[in-house]
């Protein structure tokens, strides 16, 4: 986080390590079904759908960001813009983003009969994990140190001189009012992914398999920087 930045640019910083906090435990979860979807395919559907929730909220703020930083505002033109890899992928992570959850929600309601929309959600999985894997692996160190300051005492916050933002539950609200919304649509749509119960059973292993090895491969690269560091 940037030494002395407005409190406004601290909380959206602090918004966005959050929802991005929810936003990965539930993919994790979601990749965890991938490997035995034909068994798993009701919880694949639920967690697909409570996802849209915190990445509408995540997009939401790192827009505002955005959306600040290209219109000249001081403050966040002083804090920076991310670093060039992550601007370029930033995209291509919220577009396959959309079109993952949009095409499993459309499976969801018109079954496994349509070939083309299976390859778009298909197609739309492996991209969104790859550029995942690169927001994950940039990430991870500071959103735990993030988060945590949002909840520590102000006293120690001033002590490090740091501002202290308003809004902490706010924040906290805002995650939970998108889950509750999210997770009430999941449950309203669930009838519709009757026609997936035929799949019960068969094992996916092309997309599972890659989604492991990515996740692992994350996971080491993540360990070898922290060790470097």
């Amino acid at each position: 986080m940037t030494e002395g930045a407005p409190s406004g640019v601290v909380g959206n910083e602090r918004l966005t390590a959050l929802t991005g906090a929810v936003v990965l435990v539930l993919s994790m979860a979601e990749i965890a079904t991938v490997p035995t979807l034909g068994s798993l395919i009701v919880a694949h559907f639920f967690i697909g759908v409570l996802l849209a929730g915190p990445v509408v909220a995540k997009t939401a703020s790192t827009g505002w960001r955005f959306i600040r930083y290209y219109t000249r505002d001081p403050a966040y033109r002083r804090k920076g813009p991310p670093r060039l890899l992550l601007r370029l992928t930033a995209p291509l992570l919220i577009v396959s983003t959309l079109v993952l959850i949009g095409s499993g929600i459309a499976l969801a309601i018109t079954g496994p009969a349509p070939e083309i929309l299976i390859r778009v959600h298909v197609v739309s999985f492996l991209f969104w994990l790859a550029t995942l894997a690169v927001h994950v692996f940039a990430y991870v160190r500071r959103v735990p140190g993030l988060i945590a300051d949002d909840w520590r005492r102000r006293t120690v916050q001033q002590k490090r001189g740091k501002p202290e933002p308003g809004g902490r539950r706010m924040r906290l609200a805002v995650n939970i009012a998108v889950l509750v919304l999210a997770a009430i649509a999941a449950v309203l749509l669930l009838p519709t992914a009757a026609p997936w119960e035929g799949w019960r059973g068969q094992a996916v292993t092309g997309p599972g398999v890659l989604a492991v090895a990515v996740c692992i491969g994350t996971a080491v690269a993540v360990m070898v920087k922290r060790r470097k560091d």
